[in-house]
């Protein structure tokens, strides 16, 4: 009898105990579980973020690339008697170009750091131009700066053509902040020479 109840004691025991025993695995894996979901949450979070950031240097680096060529499609040569041929009226910050511009014309300082008309164009999200002059319209998603150079070395017959491209948001994010503009994660910077070339009839 004394047996019997001690092993019905046992068996009552070891029951509770496993049940008990359930129930912290259940919480901890409920831990475990939540704290791995954030973890993913925060991974996705991430990668969507990297993903927006190589896709705006992507767009940054076409555009500037288009407005390069754009700079380089200027008049910019020699005849055949040695007269110089060049483009100093074409405003290559309106679409279609206009003849009110300044062209090749060597710039002002600070058309790389700030928003000056002429010099500046904006693009929407789908990288289509959507108006120039100091403030962005309504819908600017990009922006374009360029200046033109005189090579020092060939002040007369060689240029050279910088362009800048970036986000209005991370233009916006360095707004008033004081000394030279910083380089951004989305910018594109190219920079390029331009030679007088002799134009054959």
């Amino acid at each position: 009898m004394h047996f019997s109840w001690t092993a019905m004691s046992w068996t009552t025991t070891r029951r509770t105990f496993e049940s008990g025993f359930t129930l912290v695995e259940t919480l901890v894996s409920a831990l475990l579980l939540t704290v791995a979901a954030a973890g993913i949450a925060q991974l996705t979070m991430l990668a969507a973020d990297a993903s927006a950031a190589a896709r705006a240097r992507t767009v940054t680096a076409l555009l500037a690339a288009q407005k390069m060529e754009q700079l380089r499609s200027l008049l910019w040569a020699r005849d055949a008697d040695g007269g110089v041929l060049s483009d100093t009226y074409t405003d290559v910050s309106r679409e279609p170009f206009s003849a009110s511009g300044n062209g090749l014309s060597v710039t002002t300082a600070g058309t790389l750091e700030r928003n000056i008309d002429g010099y500046v164009d904006y693009l929407d999200a789908a990288g289509a131009w959507i108006g120039g002059g100091s403030e962005p319209p309504q819908g600017a998603v990009y922006l374009r700066r360029w200046a033109v150079l005189a090579l020092e070395q060939d002040p007369q017959d060689t240029r050279v053509l910088i362009v800048l491209a970036t986000t209005i948001k991370e233009e916006r994010s360095i707004a008033g902040r004081p000394g030279p503009r910083p380089r951004l994660p989305e910018d594109t910077i190219l920079v390029s020479l331009r030679t007088r070339q002799l134009v054959t009839p």
